[in-house]
């Protein structure tokens, strides 16, 4: 199978896990939770399958932990900002980011936080920019100079990975997928190496931003 199919079917596939978790047309029937480990577990499946030499020459150290914990941080702040900001600018915008947090309404608040900081959180930054954003690059490689390559890889990334929420019909989670997945992908484009921190900084983020210390 050549590198262009491998990355067509990964994206066609995570195309279609998230309609089935966030479309209107899927979610009375399928439990979100369930559907997002399933999801989380599909990623990495296909990760390792169609892109085994993502994790060749990384390293998690306990430098890459703290800058990890950083990054999530600094993730948090943007986003409490972005939405004192958003709340401010248009009415929709709290109701929308509501619905969001109305999620994990029934479920116990730890199960969730370990599901998203040990499953979903790094499934989905190995496969997103460990996997496709670097597979993409790859691709391009032989086509154009390598800086152009790895920049372009970047920006078809963070297309895809904003443009698969829009399944919700919900802007404010297609901006957040936007916001976030251009702070990843941009410091992936920039400092490849740091992927053990970014797979860390997303764990915590997913847990911290969604169950440990919403953003009210």
């Amino acid at each position: 199978m050549t590198a262009r199919s491998r990355i067509s079917i990964a994206i066609v596939v995570a195309a279609a896990l998230w309609f089935i978790m966030f479309s209107p047309w899927t979610t009375p029937y399928v439990p979100f939770w369930g559907s997002m480990a399933i999801s989380s577990c599909i990623l990495l499946s296909l990760g390792f399958l169609f892109f085994p030499d993502w994790h060749k020459g990384l390293r998690l150290n306990l430098s890459q932990f703290i800058l990890g914990i950083a990054i999530a941080a600094l993730m948090w702040g943007i986003f409490y900002l972005g939405d004192k900001l958003s709340s401010l600018m248009f009415s929709f915008a709290r109701p929308q980011v509501d619905t969001i947090y109305a999620l994990k309404e029934g479920a116990m608040k730890w199960m969730l936080a370990a599901q998203l900081l040990l499953l979903t959180g790094p499934a989905e930054e190995i496969f997103w920019r460990g996997c496709l954003q670097k597979a993409i690059g790859d691709a391009l490689e032989g086509r154009t100079g390598l800086k152009d390559a790895r920049l372009t890889a970047a920006l078809i990334t963070l297309a895809v990975y904003t443009l698969i929420h829009i399944w919700s019909f919900n802007f404010m989670l297609v901006m957040a997928a936007l916001v976030a997945g251009a702070v990843w992908g941009l410091l992936y484009y920039l400092k490849p190496q740091w992927l053990p921190a970014l797979i860390v900084s997303h764990a915590i983020w997913d847990a911290a931003v969604f169950v440990v210390f919403p953003i009210m």
